[in-house]
């Protein structure tokens, strides 16, 4: 066991044990073994780290700072980050499959996280609201309190700075929670959070599964704010949880998006993006583009050029760098992704490249198919894998109606060269994210969220700000006359 690694909780600028010194297994994906343990958090666990961090924001420095010196701090976090980019990346590939490129991508964009709203919080300011009956307004924009942050295993350190990063930016105090499947890179953050200089109790990381450690927090009556990445199911649950001291809730949930490509795209654009938008991280994306339409003009010649480049990915060790697609994170999720794909037969479907692999790898290969009837589970259902449905359609009115009949409304992507056409559909589909010609290009100044069954509220910019501080008015009177 001396090989193992061990990941903590952070709680009050210390790494420790839980208090009843209970640990689970973190597991190597690729390899099928036990790598590191993590402490194994109870509800005293995380009462003990909301303790911490409601004592931060009461009685410590951080709400209190001037915004410069707050963003100087955060900024010195991203530091750290750049000079262990590596020693990041590594564990998410090692921990969840990730090809070690794309995890080295995903620390560019954590870091960038930080740094957008530390300056964000330190440049952005209240409005002023001209009044004719002598009096004055303004706004203000104080932090909220303590924030219970509870992240996904797909995106282990990118999702979790996405919700660190506004919530302490803006004063607040935070509890990450990160997936069971995935703690390592989380605790490294907080690792480097202590050697940032950070106080006690403003970046806490709880590692330990969604009950009892994930449900106690958002139970606590002393969080004032709760945001939540993961399944529709867990998000109605987290939800009701909140509610029951009417903690505020930002959820980012499930996706089914919708590809639309165009008789006039361009095709070697739209088969780039439609392989990173389903194949990317082995299909494990919320925003994955699992359903595929495409125009009769071009659906031959488009399924021939986007069959050979999914068979073209180059599948293997995570960090080898000619590796561009991988094993699943777990093998709980490899049998769910599984069960779908070997049932797509039977639902009257036909997989036309792909399937699982047969050599006892946690291995989907990219996977497309196609003829499923429109109520097939595989259509309808948020697959999490590299399996890509595909449907053709004739007319604009067609395929708006097919890319709206769904539950979800996180993304959608439209491929096409008639300007007219982009903006006229992006209009017209119910989705919180439309990407035209393109896929996963982030401006962090834009609402991200979705409808339906794919979330509540949104955040980035000035949408963060909204949800992670308290925006109060400032009436006065100037004219005694």
């Amino acid at each position: 066991m001396s090989d193992i690694q061990f990941f903590g909780h952070i709680i009050d600028g210390e790494e420790v044990e839980s208090l009843d010194g209970a640990r689970f297994d973190v597991w190597n994906p690729w390899t099928q073994e036990v790598f590191a343990q993590a402490a194994e958090a109870g509800a005293a666990d995380a009462a003990r780290a909301v303790e911490s961090s409601r004592r931060a924001f009461e009685e410590g420095p951080w709400p209190r700072m001037g915004r410069a010196e707050r963003a100087a701090a955060i900024h010195r976090l991203a530091d750290l980050m750049e000079e262990r980019a590596d020693d990041l990346a590594r564990l998410d590939s090692t921990n969840m499959g990730k090809p070690f490129a794309q995890a080295k991508h995903d620390v560019g964009r954590s870091v960038w996280n930080f740094r957008f709203f530390a300056d964000h919080q330190r440049d952005h300011v209240g409005e002023v609201y001209p009044m004719d009956s002598g009096h004055h307004s303004y706004s203000e924009f104080g932090p909220a309190g303590v924030v219970a942050a509870i992240s996904p295993w797909n995106f282990p350190l990118m999702m979790a700075t996405w919700k660190i990063a506004p919530a302490i930016a803006w004063g607040n105090t935070c509890i990450i929670k990160p997936s069971e499947d995935t703690p390592a890179s989380v605790t490294l953050l907080g690792r480097l959070a202590i050697e940032a200089g950070f106080p006690p109790g403003v970046l806490n990381v709880l590692n330990g599964h969604g009950a009892p450690a994930g449900a106690a927090l958002t139970a606590d009556e002393r969080v004032d704010r709760v945001t939540f990445t993961g399944s529709s199911t867990t998000g109605k649950a987290v939800m009701a949880s909140a509610a029951t001291h009417l903690a505020p809730v930002s959820l980012e949930l499930g996706g089914k998006g919708a590809n639309l490509v165009f008789d006039d795209a361009d095709l070697d654009n739209a088969v780039h993006w439609a392989v990173e938008a389903i194949f990317r991280n082995s299909g494990q994306i919320c925003l994955a583009g699992s359903r595929l339409f495409v125009q009769s003009g071009v659906h031959d010649e488009f399924m021939d050029r986007f069959r050979a480049a999914a068979e073209a990915l180059v599948i293997g060790d995570p960090f080898d760098p000619a590796t561009r697609f991988s094993v699943l994170a777990s093998r709980r999720h490899f049998e769910k992704v599984r069960g779908y794909v070997e049932s797509v037969e039977e639902q009257g479907g036909k997989v036309l490249t792909g399937g699982v692999d047969e050599d006892g790898a946690w291995l989907v290969r990219p996977t497309i198919v196609t003829d499923l009837p429109l109520t097939a589970p595989q259509y309808c259902e948020e697959i999490f894998g590299p399996v890509c449905v595909v449907n053709r359609f004739e007319t604009e009115d067609d395929v708006v109606a097919l890319a709206n009949d769904t539950r979800y409304g996180l993304n959608a992507m439209v491929f096409t060269e008639n300007l007219s056409r982009a903006h006229r559909v992006s209009s017209r589909l119910r989705a919180g994210t439309v990407w035209v010609n393109c896929f996963f290009i982030r401006d962090l100044r834009t609402p991200f969220g979705g409808v339906g069954d794919s979330g509540v509220g949104r955040e980035g910019g000035n949408f963060s700000r909204e949800f992670f501080t308290e925006p109060k008015a400032v009436v006065m009177q100037i004219d005694r006359g």
